[in-house]
């Protein structure tokens, strides 16, 4: 007998099959009628039908009209203009499975949509979230509320149109993120982190969050911990030397730059590195960054309060390494200091001991290395007897040290005993969505160094340099960066203010080995000129007073005598 179809839900026969899927699952439906243009029934869906569609694999924006004509080629209808229910067994396990899994689906999304919208309109800070082109697509209810508008007003409109003073919307096209910045909101300073959203590689939006109504809130933080800690800093400031109070130079785990999910593994091994003594080996194409992760191990754990002693072991002659190492006595070779020399070893006692390039140690050295790091005793050379030595070791290389020790270029024992706790670093080129905050971080602090105007970036220019391949990494970077401040005179970074390499397609890393190393070498030539003539600039401009051009250029005048005796000027 044929049912009553008058009292079913209506789809219009234009509407997708993805469309009319959901509202099915969402209310529950066994059934609707399809209608066209003019109110007319032309035919009825069923589950039965949406389950052989989504069996059959069926375009999902297909009209539903176009479905109903697809399954009437194929079943005879069972009453005239209505389609009937498809002829399915009920033993299609396949085609159940899949509108379950459809509704499960719709269900948890729409489940997931309210939860979101619940967290932010319960939440005390402000949040609103704008597309690439600055266009507001959420806005929780404390924000609504501070700007005394609601919700609907500032949806689909420009950032700009909803909050005054933003730079939100530059975020979103230059994915430069922005925390803890002052903004004026009616005329009140506030403190916003400005937060851009990327995926796949590219900025797809940005997220706004007021964290304090009001920088008095900020203060009153402020001084509770000024409180806590003012004993403690008096006595800091008796012991430490002008230039270490004036450094305010990030510490710990705060050294290290970026946001991708790559680096914040590395920050979490660098948080367990730092509560354990244990010996770390930290790998990683040159530039990476090796020696800032050291120093954050260093600074994040025990022995922060010690020495951080550097040696690259790359950089000194095999004849000289022991001495360099252990130290030596008086007399102890032609030409030795009088009355000897301590060692790296007995000078990082109680803190680090960064072994840089450790790969390219000789083999002679790796044997007294080994001896030391289990011993944990050094003999200086020419002495006669054996000093014990608190260090903690951190060793770095940009070589296969596995395959170093198949080939039997470095002992495999040794290789051991510094591979406990493993960290590598991976090239910039695989962290891209961290370039726009390590260019915003060094651009701010060599400008600060400087003593110049910041720059910043334009969208456009920003692409490139997201876009470039980096094979000098983060030490390319830095020098670029260096580079844009003493060439470019506005304050505005333009794409063409970019060197032209940079926005040449670059070809493989591994097909060009000692490309990074050809570009470092020439990086460092133009860099060495522009500090140059900064420097000579900043003398003619200071009458000659050295004490006034150092503070010129930003650098302590022992700093500024360096570089003279340097630059031979």
């Amino acid at each position: 007998m044929a049912s009553d179809c008058s009292a079913l839900p209506t789809v219009v026969c234009r509407q997708t099959l993805q469309e009319v899927m959901q509202r099915m699952a969402a209310r529950g439906l066994e059934s609707v009628n399809v209608i066209d243009e003019h109110g007319r029934t032309v035919g009825r869906c069923t589950w039965r039908m949406m389950l052989r569609a989504a069996a059959d694999g069926l375009d999902r924006s297909m009209p539903i009209g176009e479905v109903l004509m697809a399954f009437s080629d194929k079943w005879e209808t069972k009453q005239e203009g209505v389609c009937a229910a498809m002829l399915m067994s009920e033993s299609d396990s396949k085609a159940t499975n899949e509108l379950g899994r459809l509704r499960r689906e719709l269900e948890e999304a729409h489940r997931l949509t309210e939860t979101m919208k619940t967290v932010l309109d319960a939440a005390y800070e402000g949040v609103v979230v704008v597309d690439e082109d600055g266009v507001v697509r959420e806005i929780n209810r404390a924000y609504c509320q501070f700007l005394g508008i609601r919700r609907e007003e500032a949806i689909g409109k420009h950032v700009t149109e909803v909050i005054e003073n933003t730079r939100l919307h530059i975020c979103a096209q230059s994915g430069i993120p922005e925390r803890g910045y002052i903004q004026k909101i009616y005329g009140q300073p506030m403190v916003v982190h400005r937060i851009p959203i990327w995926r796949d590689g590219k900025v797809i939006g940005a997220i706004g969050m007021l964290i304090f109504q009001g920088v008095s809130e900020v203060y009153e933080i402020f001084w509770r911990l000024q409180e806590l800690s003012r004993e403690a800093s008096r006595k800091e400031k008796k012991e430490a030397k002008p230039q270490e109070t004036a450094d305010s130079a990030p510490k710990g785990i705060e050294r290290i730059i970026g946001r991708n999910p790559a680096i914040a593994a590395v920050k979490q091994m660098i948080r367990r590195a730092a509560r354990v003594p244990s010996t770390v080996l930290i790998t990683g194409e040159s530039g990476t960054g090796k020696e800032v992760v050291a120093r954050a191990i260093h600074e994040a754990g025990p022995h922060a309060d010690g020495p951080f002693v550097s040696v690259n072991c790359a950089a000194i002659p095999e004849s000289l390494l022991e001495a360099e190492l252990f130290g030596y006595e008086d007399g102890a070779f032609t030409g030795a200091k009088k009355g000897g020399k301590p060692g790296k070893f007995q000078l990082a006692h109680g803190g680090t001991l960064f072994l840089d390039e450790i790969g390219d140690m000789p083999l002679a050295m790796q044997a007294k290395i080994l001896r030391v790091l289990e011993e944990k005793k050094v003999e200086k050379v020419g002495g006669l007897y054996e000093t014990k030595v608190d260090v903690r070791i951190i060793a770095a290389t940009n070589k296969p040290l596995e395959d170093m020790v198949r080939e039997g270029t470095f002992r495999e024992d040794l290789f051991y005993r510094l591979n406990i706790i493993r960290i590598h670093l991976p090239p910039l080129r695989e962290r891209k969505t961290d370039i726009p905050a390590l260019l915003a971080h060094h651009m701010e602090r060599m400008c600060r160094q400087f003593g110049v105007a910041l720059k910043s970036f334009t969208k456009e220019a920003m692409e490139v340099l997201v876009d470039y391949s980096w094979p000098g990494n983060i030490r390319e970077l830095v020098n670029v960066v260096e580079w844009l401040i003493s060439m470019v005179e506005g304050d505005v970074i333009e794409r063409e203010h970019l060197p032209a390499y940079l926005s040449t397609v670059q070809p493989a890393v591994s097909a060009l080995p000692d490309q990074g190393v050809r570009i470092a070498d020439l990086w460092k030539e133009m860099v060495y000129q522009s500090e140059r003539e900064r420097i000579a600039a900043a003398l003619v401009a200071a009458g000659g007073n050295k004490a006034e051009a150092a503070r010129r250029l930003g650098i302590h005048r022992s700093t500024l005598y360096e570089k003279l005796k340097k630059y031979g000027l």
